[in-house]
């Protein structure tokens, strides 16, 4: 698995998302008692962006255009409207440094 170094753990800001990019992939880095998840950056519903409008709650990514919600885990569906689950990314933190596995992302099913 090949992982891709795309920030330190201070770039992600607390209870929001952070946008990186990777080729075609856009990604959305989000940092919650100290892990790291990483999933698709446009919400499944609205195609809004989660690391730039959407934020966290709890152990869940909201969607600020329409109020849906995932779980942070697994990218899973937690509350409507979105229907279809986010693509995840696997991570790694090794120090500071955060590297993500953009080849290897997966749906939740």
């Amino acid at each position: 698995m090949a992982f891709t170094k795309v920030c330190t753990l201070q770039d992600i800001p607390e209870n929001k998302g952070l946008k990186v990019k990777n080729g075609e992939t856009i990604a959305a880095i989000f940092k919650r008692d100290g892990n790291v998840f990483v999933t698709q950056d446009l919400c499944s519903h609205g195609l809004w962006s989660l690391s730039e409008i959407g934020y966290l709650e709890g152990n869940q990514v909201v969607c600020s255009l329409h109020m849906g919600k995932f779980c942070l885990h697994t990218g899973k569906v937690k509350s409507l409207p979105p229907n279809q689950p986010l693509k995840k990314y696997p991570a790694r933190v090794k120090g500071e440094d955060v590297y993500v596995a953009f080849d290897e992302g997966y749906m939740a099913e």
